[in-house]
């Protein structure tokens, strides 16, 4: 099975000053990806209000969403593959463009199905954008300095989250009128469009680094799921999604619930509060992570959102929002160190396993649904207290490697 690898640049030798625009033009990516998904949780509830969508059906968008993750991701490997990155980018721009566009037409037949197809395909190019920015930012300059270039773009990505909340509370939720109908959706998502196309213009004319790729070591995949820190790594990576991604979907549904007169607007943007948490809890993270083993702190993390998600169950109030606030801070750990202990000690397999991992986000397209279908939002947070019983498992227990012969 295709694989994304890790790419080293052809040139062996680049001035940084010759890299810096390719390298700015990259992250914007992280940007772009990031502000779809900030978006993406502030349109459950508009469609909820505007289209008459159950809390259930509105969950379909993440569905959607994150399906397209799962099931391009392999596609885009083998494009890029053949292709190469730079296609590949520009591929993804047009998908998210086109999905962007379609916004206009859906909004105007009123039609969630139609919306559907729009998200999935804007998401389809996001798969691709995802498998290729992280490389380019890697070796975009001086080889030394990859990690750092590779996190000050991620942290983009927490941007664009984080204002995604902010614009869709203006545009969606800031008027009356624009909270009973679909004219903001037929803006922002256009506008969205025509910025992402440039992008894409810019790729086609800017120079570019070549990028080698290191052959693939083939693995039965029987033989991969039978290393046990391995396969519950998988699992626990896919409930984590699941409760994180399930958690942002209802969060403005669980505030406007459990505190009287929260309007829609305020409940967005205390979502990209809660996102600037998230952000916040990565740093944090990292740096409690040179006194305390990953794992521990993984475990830690979990233990502390088991009982905030017993609080939310519990104390459907102002306590209760507070206490989903902070489960954003405590998730942020919890992707890269499940990955990162994941794939320990694989050796030339850890390339075939970080796909199955990246391929575990398909629990952000499932667990949501089960969440939508409990009548009160406060008591679908079992759903995520039970994720984060997995995910204290994988800490405390599943985590620990088995050394290959």
């Amino acid at each position: 099975m295709p694989i994304l690898i890790m790419p080293k640049a052809s040139t062996k030798s680049r001035t940084s000053s010759s890299m810096l625009f390719p390298f700015i033009l990259v992250t914007s990516l992280f940007f772009l990806w990031g502000l779809a998904y900030g978006l993406l949780d502030v349109l459950n509830k508009h469609f909820q209000n505007t289209l008459a969508v159950s809390k259930q059906n509105s969950m379909l968008l993440q569905a959607a969403y994150f399906g397209a993750y799962f099931l391009m991701a392999l596609p885009a490997g083998i494009f890029m593959n053949r292709f190469g990155y730079r296609r590949g980018i520009v591929l993804g721009l047009l998908l998210y463009a086109v999905g962007a566009f379609l916004f206009y037409p859906s909004a105007s037949a009123e039609s969630f199905p139609l919306f559907l197809t729009s998200l999935f395909i804007l998401a389809s190019g996001l798969a691709f954008l995802e498998t290729a920015a992280n490389p380019y930012a890697s070796v975009l300059g001086d080889e030394k300095l990859s990690t750092f270039r590779l996190n000050l773009a991620q942290s983009f990505n927490g941007v664009g989250s984080f204002l995604g909340p902010i614009i869709g509370a203006a545009l969606f939720f800031g008027q009356p009128t624009k909270a009973s109908d679909l004219s903001s959706v037929k803006f922002v998502y256009p506008v969205i469009g025509i910025i992402v196309l440039m992008v894409g213009v810019l790729f086609l004319i800017v120079k570019l680094p070549e990028i080698k790729q290191d052959a693939a070591s083939g693995l039965n995949v029987k033989v991969l799921f039978s290393i046990r820190h391995f396969k519950y790594s998988v699992i626990a990576q896919f409930f984590y999604v699941a409760a994180q991604v399930g958690s942002a979907a209802l969060f403005i549904n669980y505030c406007v619930e459990s505190r009287e007169h929260m309007l829609e607007q305020d409940a967005s943007y205390l979502l990209s509060a809660a996102l600037l948490l998230f952000t916040l809890g990565r740093f944090v993270g990292t740096a409690l992570m040179k006194v305390i083993k990953p794992h521990v702190l993984l475990s830690i993390f979990a233990a502390v959102n088991i009982l905030l998600c017993v609080v939310i169950i519990y104390y459907h109030s102002s306590t209760g929002i507070l206490a989903l606030l902070i489960t954003f801070f405590f998730n942020s750990i919890m992707f890269p160190t499940i990955f990162a202990l994941g794939i320990k000690g694989l050796g030339e397999h850890t390339k075939s396993a970080s796909s199955f991992l990246i391929m575990s986000i398909v629990g952000g397209a499932i667990v949501p649904i089960v969440m939508g279908s409990f009548g009160s939002t406060a008591t679908a947070f079992w759903t995520p207290l039970c994720c984060f019983c997995v995910v204290l498992f994988f800490g405390t227990t599943g985590y620990k490697p088995v050394k290959l012969n």
